[in-house]
């Protein structure tokens, strides 16, 4: 598959990253003209000076990794995120908000973070790992209704979760596609084949720490 590392965004999200880690993902991004890196919100003014020069996108995490801040945090979060340089956000949406189905909850709360957006991509991760499929289904129209761009698999900080599933995906890409949304594939995307399933089953984008691999 070609350009595929115009699907990746190349992703950092450990707790003891240190300067040299984000050195390198940055410097690695760079070299391979990966599509963006993906980094916690404390990171992204240095990102924007380091890729500067560069057409990389600098994505960025807002409830990270449980999704169960206050929807006033999260907005407040995404501001800050966008004033400090950050291209994209991808949001955790409130996972027992989605088991209790409180729609009017989840639609306002990414209406209200799509708002601070700016114009900005907003993605909607839906932390499969922990849904049914008719959860998937009921979370993906939330998103529709709150404005997202994009719906995305997991976090990746699941204990003993999978990530994204191939099944999964198709899922969330029949169900978004005819009102528009894109799906990001994320979570235990280690090698290129892994890659080209998840883009065959309907994701545009990947987030991954292996994307070197997976392109070289």
């Amino acid at each position: 598959m070609e350009n595929l590392n115009k699907y990746i965004e190349h992703t950092l999200l450990k707790q003891d990253a240190v300067e040299s880690d984000f050195i390198k993902l940055f410097e690695e991004a760079k070299q391979h003209n990966f599509l963006g890196v993906c980094i916690n919100p404390c990171y992204v003014k240095s990102a924007k000076e380091y890729l500067k020069e560069t057409d990389v996108k600098i994505v960025t995490v807002i409830g990270f990794p449980l999704g169960a801040n206050t929807t006033e945090t999260k907005i407040f979060e995404t501001i800050n995120a966008v004033r400090d340089g950050a291209d994209e956000i991808d949001m955790v949406i409130n996972v027992t908000k989605v088991k209790e189905q409180e729609t009017e909850y989840i639609v306002d709360e990414i209406r209200g973070i799509k708002a601070a957006c700016q114009g900005h991509n907003l993605k909607v991760i839906l932390e499969t790992d922990l849904l049914s499929e008719d959860e998937i289904k009921y979370a993906c129209e939330c998103a529709i209704k709150g404005g997202a761009d994009f719906v995305k698999t997991s976090t990746g900080f699941v204990k003993n979760g999978v990530g994204a599933k191939e099944q999964d995906v198709k899922l969330m890409y029949e169900t978004v596609k005819p009102a528009g949304l894109k799906v990001k594939a994320s979570g235990g995307i280690r090698d290129k084949q892994a890659a080209i399933t998840m883009i065959q089953a309907g994701a545009s984008r990947l987030g991954t720490s292996s994307g070197v691999k997976i392109i070289e």
